[in-house]
Formats: structure tokens, C-alpha cells, sequence
């Protein structure tokens, strides 16, 4: 049987550290899929090429966003159960997580097909990197069963505690992403990459799954347990919507404020873009520490022990405040040589206004710590429905400067986009923490 980890007795600060650096090599490994995908397209096929993909990024992280929000919240159920260990009751969830995202993943593979074009459309995508635009993103969305399956398999097992299986998956799929990118750009352009992208992701999610189902006996289903429940799929959408709709939600605002970059020219959608990739890597701390909040929150609040939450959320507070330090120095030291990888030959505006974004991203990255560790271990706890509330905010904020900063002051007001989303949401998770923990405490004394 594969070793899970009870986080609800212990020292929370080794069991989150324990936890979330297996997770943060995970998401590393998945970051790369898109790292890769863009420094190669950019080496070979050129900064008209980089702008394509790049006016595509708040299309997908609206789109797979989504998907990676539901599969995370369908997780929460599974780790309350295992907390409260009640392992019946969570092999039926985990039955119904897999029959919910197969419906769902026919519902927005379908939906997003069929609308690809018309967003494309409503964002202003520059007229020379339109056509590329549309065949990577939509390459992209026909892979969206292969994500879910992926997201849902390792979300169940780290409801469970153990965050190390999936991460050796994500490492073969990474290595074979890179060979399959060089092998297929070149004959396929920009969809070479793309389609390179899908099958690494399907390799993963059928390891994943295949890995699970042998090796988990805790997972292995009796009679009845497997059967279609609605309770059990309302349950699962009470908390995986919240969590995907945050995604989306909060992307909504990037999607306008992108839509305002692309009618700056594809220069500085070509700019934006390495200073963005080069950010959400060094940004994958914070989604690891987010989810293993998820995780701590979930099994603890099961468990009926919610005196211990924020011990766990200190430490994991304190960790993403010392990282943000350290990425901080990197990228204002390193940060422009580092978006010379998305260029096949020497630019200087690309590198300057690349340089730009990620020096005033990073200089707020501890506000993203709090936003992540915060949201994530309020979702945890089961408040699921306040993630749209601090995604609104988000939102909102980023479109306010989409539609009235950029136009005013160009590009070094987009720049500062995140920063002001992040201010946003939390103000309005940090007072929703401190009611929310009272509360659970308060029912654990009247019970």
C-alpha cells in the first residue's frame, strides 16, 4: 500500500514541508509543459511566433483554470473523509469525482471548441499572430479530458497525503514534452509544440491513474460504492465550482487586461509574454503551498481539530515569505537575461519590458503568498463559495487597470496589474480567515 500522511496530529510545519516540496516539484515539472513549449517556439520559430502563444495565455488559464479549480475542490471531500477516516464515505466521493469530470470534460472541451474563435476575436488578437493563436490554443482545449484526468487522479491521492506519486509521473511526461517538441516543431510549427503538450499531459494522467488503482488499496471499491450518487456529485460540485469558477473568475480580469495589451501591438504582447512565463514558474511555490493548505485545512476540519489551523497556516506563511525574498533577488538581478531563452536572436525591447514586469511582480510576491495559502486554506476548511468573492476582487482589479491604466500610461501599467489583484483579495481573505476559524472553534466547543 502507498504511505499517505495524517497531518491531523503531529508538528504541522514537517508534515507541510514534508508535504509541499514533492507538490512543488510537481508543479514545476507541469509549469514546464508551457516553459518549454514557448522557449522552443520562440528559438525556432521567432518573436512573431512568441506573440501567438502569448495572446492565448489568459484564454487558457480562464479555460484550464477551470478545470484545474474543479479537480482540486472534488479533492477536499475526499481528504474531510480520510481526516474523519471514514473510508467508505470517501471511495464513494472519489467514484463520483471521476463520474462528474467525465461529463464535464465532454461539456467544456465542446463549449470552448466551438467559442475559441470568437474570444479570439473580442480580445483584439493582433491581425499578424491571429492564425497562430488560434491553432495552439485550440490544439490545446482538445486536450482537456486529458488534464482533468490527470488534475482529478492527483488530487485524489493527495487528499490522502501523499504528494510524491504524481510528481514521478510529471517528471517522465516533462522529459518526453521536451523530445516531442523538438521532434515536431520543425515539420509542425506552432502546433508541433501544442500537440506536444497533450500527449505528455495524457502520459501522465494514464500513469497517474493506472499507478492508483493498483497500488491504493484503500482505494479499492465494495459493492455499491462505485454506483452514480447525487448527493455525492452535488457535494463534489459544492466545493469543485467554487474553486473552478475562482479560476475563471479571477481570469476574466486577465483576459481584459490582456485584450488592452494586444491592442498596444505585438511587441509588447511578445514582452509580456516571456516576463509572464518566466513569473509563473517562479510562482509555483506559492500554487504548492496553496494546495497543501487545501490539504491541511481539509483533513483537520474533518478530524475536529481546528485549533491546529493556524499553527499550519503560520508555517506555511513563513515559508512563502522567506521564498519571496529570495525570488525577489533573482529575478531583479537575473530577470532579463532569463527572457533571452524565448528569443531567437537578440532584443532588447523584449528583454527590457520583460525585465520590467517581472521586477514589479516580484517585488509583491508575498502578497501572492497570502493570497494562495490563505484562499486555499479557507477552501480547505469547506468555505469554498468565498473563493468567488476574493476571485471577484481579483478581478475586478485587474480589469480596472486593463481599462483604464493601460490606456493611460501603456505598458508599465499592466505590469502592475497582478500587484493590485493581490491587494484586493486579501483584504477580503484575511478577514474572512479570521471569522471563519472563530467559527469552527466555536462549534467544536458546543459539540
Amino acid at each position: 500500500m502507498a504511505k499517505t500522511v495524517d497531518m491531523t496530529t503531529g508538528s504541522p510545519a514537517k508534515h507541510i514541508l514534508r508535504f509541499a516540496v514533492p507538490l512543488l516539484l510537481g508543479n514545476l515539472f507541469q509549469q514546464f509543459y508551457n516553459m518549454v513549449d514557448t522557449v522552443i517556439i520562440g528559438q525556432y520559430l521567432g518573436k512573431t511566433a512568441l506573440a501567438s502563444v502569448g495572446a492565448t495565455g489568459s484564454i487558457c488559464f480562464m479555460i484550464i483554470g477551470l478545470c484545474l479549480g474543479l479537480c482540486a475542490g472534488f479533492g477536499i471531500p475526499i481528504a474531510q473523509r480520510f481526516g474523519a477516516r471514514d473510508y467508505s464515505e470517501m471511495r464513494r466521493y472519489v467514484a463520483n469525482a471521476a463520474w462528474t469530470s467525465i461529463g464535464l470534460s465532454v461539456i467544456i472541451t465542446t463549449t470552448v471548441l466551438i467559442l475559441c474563435d470568437n474570444i479570439l476575436q473580442a480580445m483584439n488578437t493582433p491581425s499578424d499572430i491571429y492564425d497562430g493563436s488560434y491553432t495552439y490554443v485550440s490544439i490545446l482545449f482538445m486536450g482537456i479530458p486529458l488534464t482533468i484526468m490527470y488534475n482529478l487522479c492527483a488530487s485524489v491521492v493527495r487528499a490522502m497525503g501523499d504528494s510524491k506519486t504524481p510528481l514521478y509521473f510529471l517528471i517522465i511526461s516533462s522529459l518526453l514534452n521536451i523530445l516531442l517538441d523538438l521532434a515536431f516543431v520543425r515539420p509542425f510549427g506552432i502546433a508541433g509544440p501544442a500537440w506536444a503538450t497533450v500527449i505528455s499531459q495524457g502520459v501522465s494522467g494514464f500513469l497517474c491513474l493506472f499507478y492508483m488503482r493498483k497500488r491504493f488499496r484503500i482505494l479499492r471499491m465494495e459493492p455499491g460504492e462505485s454506483r452514480l450518487s447525487f448527493p455525492h456529485v452535488g457535494r463534489l460540485l459544492l466545493q469543485g465550482l467554487p474553486m473552478g469558477l475562482q479560476y475563471s473568475i479571477t481570469a476574466i480580469g486577465s483576459v481584459i487586461l490582456q485584450t488592452a495589451v494586444n491592442g498596444l501591438g505585438s511587441a509588447y504582447v511578445a514582452a509580456m509574454t516571456a516576463g509572464q512565463k518566466i513569473s509563473i514558474f517562479f510562482c509555483c511555490p506559492y500554487e504548492a503551498l496553496g494546495n497543501t493548505a487545501a490539504t491541511y485545512g481539509g483533513q483537520n476540519i474533518g478530524a475536529g481539530r481546528p485549533d491546529r489551523i493556524n499553527k499550519g497556516l503560520f508555517a506555511l506563511l513563513f515559508y512563502g515569505f522567506v521564498y519571496a525574498v529570495v525570488a525577489c533577488g533573482i529575478l531583479f538581478l537575473f530577470g532579463g537575461a532569463l527572457s533571452r531563452l524565448f528569443m531567437d536572436q537578440p532584443d532588447q525591447f523584449t528583454e527590457e519590458n520583460a525585465h520590467l514586469l517581472l521586477k514589479y511582480n516580484s517585488i509583491f510576491y508575498f502578497l501572492l503568498a497570502i493570497v494562495n495559502i490563505v484562499r486555499f486554506m479557507i477552501q480547505g476548511m469547506g468555505y469554498s463559495l468565498l473563493a468567488i468573492t476574493a476571485g471577484f476582487f481579483e478581478m475586478v482589479a485587474r480589469a480596472l487597470v486593463g481599462f483604464v491604466f493601460v490606456p493611460l500610461y501603456g505598458y508599465p501599467a499592466a505590469c502592475l496589474a497582478n500587484p493590485a489583484a493581490w491587494i484586493a483579495a486579501d483584504l477580503f481573505l484575511i478577514t474572512a480567515y479570521i471569522l471563519i476559524v472563530r467559527r469552527e472553534k466555536r462549534k467544536v466547543l458546543l459539540t
